[in-house]
Order: C-alpha cells, then structure tokens, then sequence
C-alpha cells in the first residue's frame, strides 16, 4: 500500500514513519543550569502519561483488479479500458493518538491510504474496528473514531511555544515492536523537508528533533515534559530507511485546528491569505537594502491573488510580513503554519513592512474558492475553464482537475490532474447548475473529457454514496 511512495523517500534520503512517536519537550521550570552541572531530567511520570493515549494502527486492503488507461493502446478494448493488473493483499501498521476521551484518534494521512480494514490497539491490548473520520493530504493527517468511552488521551500544547534545545519525547510502535519512548531535544522550527511537493496547498513546518524515530513511529505523539501533545511524528531522514539523525513532527497548532475541523464537518476549513510568499533569506542584496533594516526578518509578498483577502486589505507586492497575531514569522513555512490555524473568515491581524516604516492591517482571511476559483467535485478541485482555454481547445464547456483529492474519482480512477471534463453522465457541463442535474440521485458516475495535448476522448467510471 504504500511502498512505491517509501522507495521514492528512501531514494531521497527522506522516510516516512508508519508508527507513534512522542517527544518530550521541556519547560523553563524542568531544569536549573549552573556553571557545575545541570539537574538530571526525570522522564518518567511523562513517559507513563502519555504511552496510555498512543495506539497501535494496523491496515489491510485486499487483492484488486486495476485497470490503467493506455493511450497508445492499439486495440479498441485496450484503448477504452485499459490493461488489467492485479495488485495482491497488503498491509501496513502505524501509529495514533487520542486526542478525546470518546475515542478520536489522530494519526498520519500515509498511515491509513486507501486502507479498507483499519484496527486499533489500545494501550491495555484492546483491539478495536476503527472508522475514518476524514483526511487532509496537505498535512499529512487524518482522523480515526473507535467505539470506546473514558479513553487516556492527550492534551494539546502550545506549539508556538516549543523552543530549540527543549526536550522531547517520541512514543510510538516502531518496527512492530510494542510502544516504545525515546528522548531527544528540539533541533529546529518551521523546517521544510520537500515530502509534500507534489500535493496542492501542502504545509509542511515540522518541528525537527533528534529522538529516535523508526518506520512504524508515523502518526505517534511528540510530547513535553508534562506530557502534552508538541505534535505528530511524520517523517524521518535517512539514506538507509531507519533512523540516522533526525525526525520531523507536525505541530500541535496545526494538528488542533485540521482534527477538530475533520470531527466537525468531515473535511478541513482552510484559510487563504491570498499572496505569493517569498523567503526573504533568498532575496538578493539589492532586494534586501530597499526594505532599510538593520536585520532582515519576515516573508516578502511577490504576487497577490486578485480580490484575494491581501489585496483587500490593502496589503501590496513588496511587504515584508513580520509577524501574524504577533507571533513573528521568519519563512514561508512559518508564515504557512500561523494561516493554517485559521478558518475562512476569521480576522488577523498582520503586521508587516513597507518604504521604511513598520505597519499593520486586518485581514480577513477566504476559503480556496473564493480566493482561486476552484470548487470540489468528487473529492477533488476544479476550476471551469476561461473563454480563452475553451477558444484554444475549441471546446464550448468543460472544467479542469486542479487536485485529485482523496475522493471516490482519485480512489477508483486512473484519472490524473489537468484531465478536462466535457460531460457528466452524458450531460455538458458548462455550470454548476448543470452538474448537479447530472449526478442528482445518482450512483454510478461516468464522466468523459480529454488530456490537453493527448490524442481521443477518455471515459472514467466511479461510484458515490456507496
């Protein structure tokens, strides 16, 4: 299930984690520095807190006929449908934490993929059927339910507040072991690994640590001293596949704000800042002395989207963003992390600076469709095409996949992004009028389009509300 995407992480040197890790990170309070010594760190009460609310996932699909789509293909048979494979019965196994006392588990978006049996174990040896709630493939989450009450779960800190050099623990299940704690200390904020670069609208700002994180640790809980949620373990680099220095979690700000949406209303309600961000650490040094600072900090603005939340608000190509809400940001990833935090609507307050001067303005944040354009269909995004497209593909109507998403058309389909679709169960589609006429109280899907720059017509066929 997912090998071919862990060959490709090991080749780059970068893997992802299939279990529960938990890092412990440590307050100011936890240790004294002298010039003799400093007071030893007593993991313990932590360590035994925390390994309660962290849980062994495993999942398993069965065998599979797949058909893929051969443009070359020289028969008609083969043209329409393509040429038949089959993929054998695989498993995997990961790990989870409770985030409630009703059996809300957090976990790793890689860790459940196209899963068709997910069971939970729980910290007591319980084993449990578990349901998925939702998932976001920009972050690399998703949400698990099991039917259980008065659960041990974690409480989420406040990742804004994790400091380099604070410790840590990782807990997860790595390498089919049972739960298993290893130490280690911050090493960096707001890191970017590239995992994500593929995936539309991806935020990746790991915290980085150097605990012990093997394959199997995925979806596990990085912790505090007090045993609090820091983030979720998601991805370790190594050349060799097992750990060699250092791993990355999801923040606990962001993991708050997607699970709690996923719970709410099935999906994520993500903001738009509407700007084209640009670290300011690669701008040249003609760039850098227009901004007059004596130290360079913040994110430049290089493009705006029109009518887009920074526009309105006033901001314009140039700014150098320095902080969100006050808390500062000094990357694209830790400008990404602070919107990420937010829902369509909601009011921040940027601060940012302009010809010299420091200054500030109110921005309320928009949803994707309101900020591109695009729409949802099937679980994915899509925009209908300008007159000019429709002129240079000499089409009267159609729309583009922007993103597959992780819906019925991505799940039971070949179908790529920048597929053009014509006609929904041989219904034109020019408006969104026109595809709800199309697929009202229906079941079976076919829709029919073409690959700009490919030869012939293509035919996809899927179900909904199965």
């Amino acid at each position: 299930m997912r090998k071919p995407f862990l060959n490709h992480l090991f080749k780059s040197g970068l893997v992802v984690c299939f279990s529960i890790h938990t890092l412990f990170a440590q307050t100011e309070n936890d240790y004294t520095f002298n010039r003799k010594s400093a007071a030893p760190i007593d993991f313990q009460l932590a360590a035994e807190t925390a390994t309660k609310a962290v849980v062994h996932v495993k999942v398993s699909t069965s065998a599979k006929t797949v058909y893929a789509q051969n443009p070359f293909g020289n028969g008609f048979f083969e043209q329409f449908f393509g040429q038949q494979y089959i993929l054998p019965p695989q498993s995997g196994s990961g790990s989870g934490v409770l985030i409630d006392q009703n059996g809300h588990i957090v976990t790793n978006y890689h860790v459940i993929a196209n899963a068709e049996k997910i069971t939970v174990t729980l910290s007591d040896g319980t084993s449990k059927q578990a349901k998925l709630i939702g998932t976001d493939m920009a972050t690399d989450l998703a949400v698990l339910k099991v039917e259980e009450n008065n659960l041990s779960y974690l409480k989420f800190s406040n990742s804004d507040q994790v400091k380099l050099g604070q410790w840590v623990l990782a807990i997860g299940y790595p390498l089919n072991l049972d739960v298993t704690v290893t130490a280690g200390i911050v090493s960096a904020k707001s890191r970017n690994i590239g995992i994500h670069k593929n995936q539309q609208n991806a935020i990746e700002s790991f915290i980085q640590t150097d605990a012990a994180v093997n394959p199997g640790n995925s979806g596990g809980a990085l912790v505090n001293s007090n045993g609090d949620l820091v983030g979720i373990n998601a991805a370790i680099s190594s050349p060799t596949g097992s750990y060699a220095g250092y791993s990355y979690a999801i923040p606990s700000n962001i993991v708050k704000k997607v699970s709690a949406d996923l719970i709410q209303y099935g999906k994520v309600q993500r903001a738009f800042l509407g700007i084209n961000p640009k670290d300011i650490k690669t701008a040249s040094e003609e760039e850098i002395k227009k901004y007059h600072l004596d130290q360079i900090q913040g994110v430049a603005i290089v493009g705006l989207s029109k009518n887009g939340a920074a526009e309105q608000a006033g901001l314009k190509i140039g700014d150098l963003i320095q902080a969100i809400n006050q808390v500062k940001v000094n990357s694209v990833p830790s400008l990404l992390e602070q919107i990420a935090r937010y829902h369509p609507k909601d009011e921040v307050e940027i601060s940012y600076w302009r010809d010299g001067q420091s200054k500030t303005s109110t921005v309320t944040l928009k949803s994707n469709a309101e900020t591109t354009g695009q729409k949802e269909l099937f679980g994915a995004s899509y925009r209908f095409l300008s007159l000019q497209e429709k002129k240079q593909y000499g089409i009267n109507n159609g729309l583009i996949i922007t993103d597959l998403g992780n819906g019925p058309l991505a799940q039971q389909s070949n179908i790529q992004k920048g597929f053009i679709i014509t006609a929904i169960n041989d219904v034109a589609i020019a408006t969104e009028e026109q595809i709800a006429n199309a697929i009202n109280n229906k079941n079976f899907i076919q829709i029919a389009g073409f690959y700009p720059g490919q030869r012939g017509n293509y035919y996809y066929s899927f179900q909904i509300n199965e």
